[in-house]
């Protein structure tokens, strides 16, 4: 009885070796093959897919990709990731001028919105003086088309060297706040082109790449 069962197992196994070596050998293993198609990077590379599942590779700095509110961007070239001010602050940037005593800085802000309010209550709510500590006035705001965005821009300081103007991005439950501070300029100058100054020019560059939910 004993040799019965050795020998059906014996034959099972030479079965079952059989079988996979016949699938080996009429289907041997082959390179995924993925689809052409690419990505196109905030900075205007692109990416293909890759790998098993046949993703996307992550696209290289200066793009970055904040995955946890669903938005990604072109750093500025001279920006370097910099300590976060605020509780509300996602990230921040900052570029030193070695020759000056300008400083300048951008940072993203996220802000909920509470369930009986609306985007631009949140937007008057956060837009705070920051020598006044009082909300800006209604003629401090103005609305911008950059990219693929329509952002609400608010003049948030022009105070003692310290320029601070931010553009909010409404979106479904949240507003984000992209602030460009540049600090040591000539703020009294009448002919100021603030545009042009280094925090805000980059802001406008990297709020032109920005893709993602708005």
């Amino acid at each position: 009885m004993k040799g019965l069962l050795w020998g059906i197992v014996f034959v099972v196994i030479i079965g079952l070796g059989g079988f996979f070596y016949r699938n080996a050998v009429e289907h041997p293993s082959q390179p995924i093959a993925c689809p052409m198609d690419a990505m196109v990077c905030p900075d205007g590379t692109s990416v293909g897919r890759t790998g098993t599942t046949c993703t996307f590779s992550a696209c290289l700095p200066p793009n970055v990709s904040l995955t946890d509110i669903g938005v990604s961007f072109a750093v500025p070239n001279g920006f370097s990731v910099a300590e976060l001010p605020d509780g509300a602050s996602i990230v921040s940037y900052e570029m030193n001028a070695s020759t000056t005593d300008i400083t300048s800085t951008i940072v993203l802000h996220r802000y909920p919105i509470a369930a009986s309010s609306t985007a631009l209550a949140a937007i008057q709510q956060t837009a705070i003086g920051g020598a006044s500590g009082a909300p800006v006035g209604a003629t401090s705001f103005t609305s911008a088309v950059i990219g693929n965005h329509r952002f609400t821009v608010v003049l948030i300081e022009r105070f003692e060297g310290v320029i601070d103007t931010a553009y909010y991005l409404a979106r479904g439950a949240d507003v984000l706040r992209f602030d460009a501070i540049d600090r040591g300029v000539d703020w009294t100058n009448p002919n100021l082109d603030v545009s042009k100054l280094t925090a805000h020019a980059a802001l406008l560059k990297l709020l032109s790449t920005l893709q993602g939910q708005g």
